[in-house]
């Protein structure tokens, strides 16, 4: 029998079935791989490459700044920067019955949303399931599936019997259509885009009611509707059941979410989401959106711009603080060179960040010693949710993270490898959350902000529910604007694809109703 250099083996025995053999020993001479560094040794050298200074910290913030004023400008840029034709914030004053439908990778969301004005809002919501044949079935199926779901939250939750609404002959309900990006799993970078659950498609718009799909990605393949306008084939499918509803708004989630944020507390300028992929909007002069100038809308007009932000230094890589792991992380992808930002922040990619490191100290023969660890070797394995664990563990024995490699991954742990896997995280972590500061640092630094402060709805796994990441944007923006940076908050966002769609669809229908810009 050979013994591996991660000390485990095997042996064939005379029946010809192979028997697993893994050893736990500390003899270093029995494994030549085995350093003799402490821990601790280790832990500076990755305190170097995961830390981010105040000082590069403003510089990346700098050009990132450039990148979103590029997309501005041009369009089909790495950051897209795409006009919404969502045109201002709520007036707060936004009232009446509007429904919304949020389609997404696993679920068909339907909400009947009652605005009440003043920041106030009642929601009424059904969720359908998606099936896998339904997600590959014809096109038109899969938006006549969609109606024929709002046609049945329509007769539960509307019949006049009921005392639900009772609507005037030829009245219609005003419907936003929502596509969310806060589950996207991909790397794609999208000309226009529009995310959709956990796969994303992109999609020209250039109106708020029209989207033509250039593509089905992550999971969705109905045929027949790559290169059509899918709120058109929408619209078909509501023809079809006699709804009385009118899709007013085509609009992504990130979107929404800035303007149900806002609706709720005024002071909310910035939206972000921080989750198994990332996205920001916010609100920007026409004047400073020099592609679209053609369009003929008043210079002094504001409409919310939905960043696709996780594309930032794609490709040329010139500004992010890229290490070995993330090179690989990005090189083995299915879009290598895309989606750079992404890469570093989102919750798709830490724990495979985590997972590089660990087996690197295992070939160098640091940890595991003696023990078989082929469950560590299958990449993305190793989930974000257990640097949250991890980070979050209150025992002194570090209880949560024995379990962890001894139940996921069939491995014995020592004190120092926990106490180390601990401290790992956290530098892996805390990298995530002050770059995620320099993106918003660069919307602020771009629109004013930073004197008279303002809030930043955010959402999505990594703020919600990873341990001190809010906490750690927050010291990253102090880090990068001084004092003045405690002016810049975070806080938990409202619902963008229920709400924040049936707002926009109130905002919209006013704005038509009155003659503004009726051909966007």
């Amino acid at each position: 029998m050979v013994l591996s250099r991660r000390g485990s083996g095997s042996i064939t025995l005379a029946s010809g079935q192979t028997l697993a053999l893994h050893h736990r020993t500390q003899d270093e001479e029995d494994l030549p791989h085995a350093t003799k560094k402490t821990m601790a040794d280790h832990l500076r050298k990755y305190e170097s490459i995961f830390t981010l200074t105040p000082q590069r910290m403003r510089m990346i913030v700098e050009a990132f700044k450039e990148t979103l004023e590029l997309g501005l400008e041009k369009p089909k840029q790495v950051v897209p920067m795409i006009p919404t034709y969502v045109f201002g914030f709520p007036t707060g004053k936004e009232a009446g019955d509007y429904l919304a439908v949020d389609l997404g990778g696993t679920n068909l969301r339907v909400c009947l949303v009652s605005v009440q004005g003043e920041g106030k809002f009642e929601i009424t919501q059904t969720k359908y399931r998606l099936t896998e044949e339904q997600k590959h079935d014809d096109g038109q199926n899969l938006f006549d599936f969609c109606a024929e779901c709002l046609k049945t939250f329509v007769d539960t939750n509307l019949a006049e019997e009921e005392g639900g609404l009772n609507l005037k002959p030829g009245e219609t309900l005003p419907l936003g259509f929502t596509v969310s990006s806060r589950s996207f799993k991909g790397d794609l970078t999208p000309t226009e885009v529009i995310h959709a659950g956990q796969f994303s498609y992109p999609c020209t718009q250039e109106k708020i009611d029209h989207g033509v799909l250039i593509r089905w990605t992550k999971g969705f393949g109905a045929p027949n509707t790559e290169g059509r306008d899918v709120a058109e084939m929408f619209r078909k499918s509501l023809a079809k059941y006699e709804l009385p509803v009118t899709m007013t708004a085509l609009i992504n989630d990130t979107t929404g979410t800035l303007i149900a944020s806002h609706y709720v507390n005024p002071k909310t300028k910035i939206a972000c989401i921080f989750g198994t992929g990332c996205n920001a909007a916010y609100m920007e002069h026409v004047k400073d959106i020099p592609k679209i100038k053609d369009l003929g809308i008043d210079g002094s007009a504001e409409m919310a711009i939905n960043c696709e932000w996780g594309a930032f230094d794609s490709f040329e890589h010139e500004h992010l603080p890229r290490t070995k792991y993330d090179v690989i992380v990005d090189e083995s992808s299915n879009k290598p060179g895309e989606q750079a930002f992404e890469k570093l922040i989102s919750g798709r990619y830490l724990g495979e960040i985590m997972r590089l490191v660990i087996c690197e100290l295992i070939d160098e023969g640091v940890l595991f010693l003696g023990q078989n660890t082929y469950k560590l070797e299958s990449p993305y394995v190793f989930e974000t949710a257990f640097l949250s664990l991890m980070e979050s563990d209150p025992t002194d024995e570090l209880l949560m993270i024995i379990g962890i490699f001894s139940h996921f991954f069939a491995v014995e742990t020592t004190l120092a490898e926990r106490q180390f896997f601990r401290a790992l995280a956290m530098l892996i972590g805390r990298r995530a959350a002050r770059l995620s500061a320099c993106g918003i640092a660069a919307i602020v630094s771009k629109m004013g902000y930073l004197d008279e402060g303002c809030l930043v709805g955010a959402d999505g796994s990594l703020y919600n529910k990873y341990p001190g990441f809010a906490d750690r944007i927050h010291e990253g923006l102090v880090d990068i604007f001084g004092e003045k940076g405690r002016g810049i908050v975070t806080c938990h966002a409202e619902d963008g694809s229920g709400v924040g769609s049936a707002i926009i669809a109130a905002m919209t229908k006013a704005r038509k109703e009155s003659g503004l810009y009726l051909d966007v």
